[in-house]
């Protein structure tokens, strides 16, 4: 941890009982952390946190300057995101280091990932605890909480959940590290014993200067000190060159996974089983390992047998790992709708980058010809949206464009772009459809048994955010309320 000056006198200085970024949450014996921020620095608010009960302020160089004669002790860091990682880390117990810990990052995959590691974990007597995109669990208990970000939670959250999942009996975690946890250094604190890298595509531009810086981010997850076990996807180009560095340093034991001959676990072969499945074949110490899932698509099997690496790297019985990945479900990631006999195959995926719907659509094209339903996300990268378009035509019979989370661009603009790269693409019948419930309809309406409905991009959200407010919007419930629908029309009509 970086050396922290203190100004102020500590004596008498109260029990640290809590840590927050926020001074509309400080409580009595919790530390404030003043951060700098685009609009006002946070040391502005240093007062109504004192006021709150905060016993101590962290902050910058700046912000101290701003806090003459406060009435707590100030400590200032050059970095205080980086020292508040581990300071909360420290007021709650350091919970991470009496479990096994999970690290996933990659821009596809991360969510499945976790998810196969909970079924693997679980399958092998463990009581895991998973923090991510979909939630926060406790073997299969959801733990209520009042999310601080999307994927990985502000360092004081996330040290405080750790604290509650260790009371509550985890003896692992899970855990999805986003590219913005790393760059704003919300895993700090946190040493993992095994950490995966998965793959590097598109995404979050709109908070990364470009692809290497978005690349460098990750890549801390691997720096020295970080992980015991590293465990990175090798036929992704940016995946060998963590291999590299990791080798270079030499403070992490590393674990290839791959296609090629050299990989310490080599999917050998992968092929579909319908309606929703797969099955690989894996090399691994010379041993061939049959890899059964019940997931479809390569990319989910690149996922598990990742998630059998680090499974295995954490000691966990390779027969208890394999038992868990044959029946592992992820919400929200090729999860199929519950529709009544004659309906078509309709399945809801998160796929929201146009590798994620390449992979996709490709994989349910084996079932059949596909007619996808697909939005882009507003105020988010909007270079990838008709690379999305286009991913989705190449392998789709009927693509809908039609709105995701608009947020406060105009609807109507973000589609534009969308269909534009579906229609330059070519190979696909390309219509655009306002409104997410009515695009899905239309799928319904257009689909027959032959079809595969791919609903992609919102997978388990349960609301549509606008530009001023949030809508509730499950795309599993929409599905089923149009199929009904339809079904309610035609008995009419006939």
């Amino acid at each position: 941890m970086e050396a922290l000056d203190l100004l102020g006198d500590p004596a008498g200085a109260e029990p640290v009982t809590g840590i927050t970024l926020d001074s509309r949450a400080v409580r009595p014996g919790w530390i404030y952390v003043a951060l700098p921020g685009s609009r006002a620095h946070g040391a502005q608010f240093a007062g109504s946190a004192v006021e709150a009960g905060a016993v101590a302020v962290l902050t910058d160089g700046d912000g101290a300057a701003r806090l003459p004669g406060l009435a707590v002790p100030v400590l200032v860091a050059a970095d205080p995101r980086a020292a508040a990682g581990v300071l909360a880390a420290r007021v709650f117990g350091d919970p991470a280091t009496h479990m096994t810990m999970f690290g996933v990052t990659g821009t596809n995959g991360k969510t499945t990932t976790v998810a196969l590691l909970q079924a693997g974990l679980l399958a092998a007597g463990r009581l895991p605890g998973t923090i991510g995109t979909i939630g926060f669990r406790l073997g299969s208990e959801e733990i209520r909480s009042a999310r601080s970000t999307v994927t990985t939670p502000e360092a004081p959250d996330l040290q405080g959940l750790l604290g509650v999942m260790l009371e509550r009996g985890a003896d692992a975690v899970a855990l999805e590290v986003s590219s913005h946890a790393l760059a704003l250094r919300r895993v700090d604190g946190i040493t993992f014993d095994v950490a995966a890298f998965l793959n590097l595509g598109r995404d979050h531009l709109d908070f990364h200067a470009d692809l290497e810086d978005y690349f460098e981010a990750k890549a801390r997850l691997f720096e020295p000190g970080r992980a015991r076990v590293s465990v990175i996807w090798t036929d992704d180009p940016r995946g060998r060159v963590l291999a590299e560095r990791i080798r270079a340093h030499g403070r992490s034991r590393l674990v290839t996974v791959g296609t090629d001959e050299a990989a310490d676990y080599r999917l050998d072969s992968y092929r579909e089983v319908a309606p929703l499945g797969g099955h690989g074949v894996v090399v691994r110490r010379g041993e061939r390992v049959d890899l059964p899932l019940a997931l479809p698509g390569r990319y989910n099997m690149i996922d598990a047998v990742v998630a059998l690496a680090m499974l295995e790297a954490a000691d966990v019985p390779t027969g208890a790992a394999l038992a868990g990945l044959a029946v592992a479900q992820v919400p929200g990631r090729m999860e199929r709708v519950a529709l009544p006999d004659g309906a078509p195959l309709t399945v809801v995926d998160f796929a929201h980058t146009p590798q994620a719907v390449e992979a996709a659509v490709g994989s349910l094209s084996a079932a059949g010809p596909v007619i996808t339903v697909l939005g882009c996300g507003g105020d988010r990268d909007p270079a990838k949206r008709p690379d999305m378009g286009a991913a989705a035509a190449r392998g789709s019979e009927l693509v809908i464009i039609t709105d995701d989370n608009p947020r406060s661009e105009d609807p109507a603009a973000i589609r534009a772009a969308a269909v534009a790269g579906a229609s330059a693409a070519g190979g696909a019948e390309v219509i655009e459809v306002a409104g997410r419930a009515r695009a899905i309809e239309e799928a319904l309406r257009r689909a027959d048994g032959s079809n595969v409905v791919a609903i992609l991009g919102k997978g388990h959200e349960r609301g549509q955010i606008l530009a001023d407010r949030t809508v509730d919007f499950d795309d599993m419930a929409e599905t089923r309320a149009a199929w009904a629908r339809l079904h309610r029309e035609g008995d009419a009509d006939a």
